[in-house]
This record gives C-alpha cells, structure tokens and sequence, in this order.
C-alpha cells in the first residue's frame, strides 16, 4: 500500500474514535471542539452514514433557551452543537469550563462544503429570499451556486428552496418532497432561530437520504455576497456582533440579549456557589 493511503487509513481510523467532550453552557450542550475537530467530526460520520443534526448557538440563542425552556430540548437534540459566538466562549471561562475555541457557524459551512465537493455529496440549500425579493431577479440561495462552484471545484448542489414558503401543511410537504426527490445527503436550513432548528427537529425523520443537517441562519445571504462578514479585526476582537449591529442598528432589539446572558452568567455562577 502507498504511503499516502496508509496516511489516509490512519487517519480514517483516528476519526473513528473521536470522541466528543459535552459542556454544559447556560443549559445547552456544547460540544468542546476546534474548528478541524468539528469538521472532521462530520466528515467521519458522514463517510459512515449515520445522521447529524448541527446547530450553533450565540449567546442569543441561549438566552431564548433560558426565556423558554421548551427549547432546550429541540437544540440539544442535535449530534453537534458549537459556539457560534466569542460571548458563549467566555460564559464558558467565567463558569470555569472553557471551550476550545469559537466555531463560526458561516465558516464551518464552509468546511461542509468541502467536504462534500471532495466526497461527491449532494447539497441542497434551503433558505434565504425568492427571487421577487432580490435586486438580480434570482434567489439568493441559487445565487450561491456560482460561488460555490468556483470555490469548491465538485461541488454538486442537488437543489434548492427559499426560506419564505410555508413551514407547515401543504408547501411544508412539498419541501419535505423536492429534498428527498433531489437525493442531497446534506442539507443546509438557513432559516434563522429558533425556526430552523425547530423545523429541524420536527422533519429530520421524514429525509431519510440527509445524513447532515445544518441550521445556518443568515449564513446563505454571506456566502451568495449580500453580506459581507465583518472585518478580520472585529472578528479577532471577538466584536463580530457590533459590526454588525453598526450595518444593522434595527438589530439593537435582539442585541440586547446579549448583557442580559453575559450579566445572567455571572449571576448564575453565584447562585451555584
């Protein structure tokens, strides 16, 4: 056998048992991952077959959880849940459990989509506005084909639905049928939270050829280039979220979720001592 297949066989069987450490946030589990860790994770039970469900959570998504505890179980179904927020990271730290590291949702997508493009998987991108709702005349998620293609040579885009049909009754099942019709083994649910995890959760047993499931927000209108992720330097000073609240002032109302969950930590913390 050649050295470059042995390499490969080694690490095939290093990912075979991976296992993941669960950490406790606020109620959530998150898993205590690196961005490589996270995707190879995927990678290996994808190249298994087994089914799962990926959701990242800011500081704001555990604050609904906190505000509405029925949430709690529908995130924590999930197979892989990461901070997708420097604010979980340090809520980590200030309750003396520290995770690895933030894991951006929009970037691990990325990573989905490689491996995907490099496996020969089928995706389908479900989300983002129709086409009578953008300047171009075409959906976002179909404006993210060319891109996609150009980035990750392969890539094989099995289909795609705007996040602005119904999710329930008659347009849910016609969803439910151009997913499974497509035969897209992974599936991206840009809905934005708490719907696209709920949806998630509600239809994953009626998609028996998705094997990954991703919960990305607003992560198709980034990667189509509507909008732009901020600076390298905001995202390095873990100050993502008011860059986007300064393109964004209108987000002031759903921002101020975010002291309520810092503030609500510490108090917790003293609670338990």
């Amino acid at each position: 056998m050649k050295q470059g297949c042995l390499g490969s066989l080694f690490h095939y069987e290093r990912l075979r048992f991976m296992e993941i450490q669960k950490i406790n946030i606020r109620g959530v589990y998150f898993a205590n991952v690196t961005m490589d860790e996270a995707a190879a994770y995927v990678e290996e039970r994808l190249l298994r077959g087994e089914t799962t469900a990926i959701y990242t959570p800011n500081p704001e998504i555990v604050q609904m959880c906190i505000e509405n505890e029925a949430f709690y179980e529908t995130v924590n179904s999930a197979e892989l849940i990461v901070p997708d927020g420097i604010g979980v990271v340090k809520a980590s730290k200030i309750l003396k459990t520290p995770l690895k590291q933030k894991v951006a949702g929009v970037e691990l997508g990325e990573r989905v989509l490689d491996i995907a493009a490099r496996n020969g998987k089928g995706v389908y991108l479900f989300g983002g506005k129709d086409a009578s709702r953008t300047e171009s005349g075409i959906g976002v998620a179909d404006q993210c084909i060319p891109v996609f293609e150009k980035k990750f040579p392969g890539i094989i885009v099995s289909g795609t639905r705007d996040g602005y049909c119904k999710k329930d009754g008659e347009e849910n099942e016609e969803t439910i049928r151009l997913i499974n019709e497509s035969g897209a083994e992974i599936l991206f649910v840009c809905l934005g939270a708490p719907l696209q995890e709920k949806w998630i959760h509600e239809n994953r047993s009626k998609l028996p050829n998705v094997k990954v499931y991703l919960g990305l927000g607003g992560s198709l209108d980034v990667y189509s280039g509507n909008v732009k992720r901020a600076p390298k330097l905001f995202i390095k000073l873990g100050l993502e979220w008011f860059y986007r609240l300064l393109c964004e002032p209108k987000r002031i109302g759903r921002m101020m979720k975010l002291p309520k969950f810092y503030f609500g930590t510490w108090i917790y913390k003293l609670k338990k001592k």
